[in-house]
């Protein structure tokens, strides 16, 4: 048996459709993580040993061709661990509850531990009552500040005071989505602001421990550009606990 472990805080890239035809030849056992899986150092990313006592050479061989043929196509390896990014974070939590006092933020923990544990940070947040005009100009500022990505909470359903998802379009994203196929996390915005990333958070980012935010916000992380095709790939095994 042969165990890959990363040496690095990152994301996982693997090729399925390789890995299936790697144990599609029978004999040689080959199991790794899920693409897009988060991994950390020492964590083991794939495994492989033989299923009898010893197989032939070319069974072998076989295996090495079909990589150094992925490899020739598509210019890099079929299995690897991009590192993430340390990035600052802007947050804005909306609400006339929390923005008044009425209401402690619960928002504010949550979100920082979830940007902590990749190493990035909440650098400042900011706070807005239920107004459009206040949340654009909120938004507006945290761009100004140079932050590697903005991220609202509150007002984020269909409700008529939910004013959150308006003000990010009005303030000049672009929406890749909103809504996402998975719970929870199904009220999720996902756009981009001149290049930065901004998302609204759904009211299950307090409380859920895995959410579409927590699918997303690696691939941020990792440089990806979010698009609509992946959102829409979520909904495949999207169903957590909900």
């Amino acid at each position: 048996k042969v165990s890959l472990k990363s040496d690095r805080l990152g994301l996982a890239e693997v090729d399925a459709e390789l890995v299936n035809r790697i144990n599609g030849l029978d004999e040689i056992a080959l199991a790794t993580v899920r693409n897009h899986a988060v991994v950390r150092p020492g964590s083991a990313v794939a495994a492989t040993r033989v299923i009898p006592l010893y197989v032939d050479k070319a069974k072998v061989e076989a295996v090495e061709l079909a990589a150094a043929e992925w490899i020739r196509n598509n210019g890099r390896p079929p299995l690897r661990v991009r590192p993430l990014r340390t990035m600052r974070a802007g947050l804005l939590t909306t609400g006339g509850e929390v923005y008044s006092g009425r209401i402690a933020d619960k928002f504010g923990p949550a979100v920082r531990a979830k940007l902590e544990s990749f190493g990035s940070e909440v650098a400042e947040q900011r706070f807005a009552p239920d107004d459009r005009q206040t949340i654009v100009n909120e938004i507006g500022y945290l761009h100004g500040q140079g932050y590697d990505m903005i991220l609202i909470t509150g007002g984020m359903s269909v409700d008529p005071d939910d004013r959150t998802p308006g003000a990010i379009q009005a303030a000049g994203a672009d929406i890749v989505s909103y809504g996402t196929p998975m719970l929870p996390g199904s009220m999720l915005l996902m756009g981009y602001l001149k290049g930065v990333p901004i998302v609204g958070l759904p009211g299950c980012v307090m409380h859920d421990p895995y959410t579409s935010f927590d699918v997303l916000l690696p691939r941020i992380l990792a440089g990806d550009i979010i698009r609509k095709e992946d959102i829409v790939s979520m909904g495949y095994g999207g169903l957590h606990n909900c």
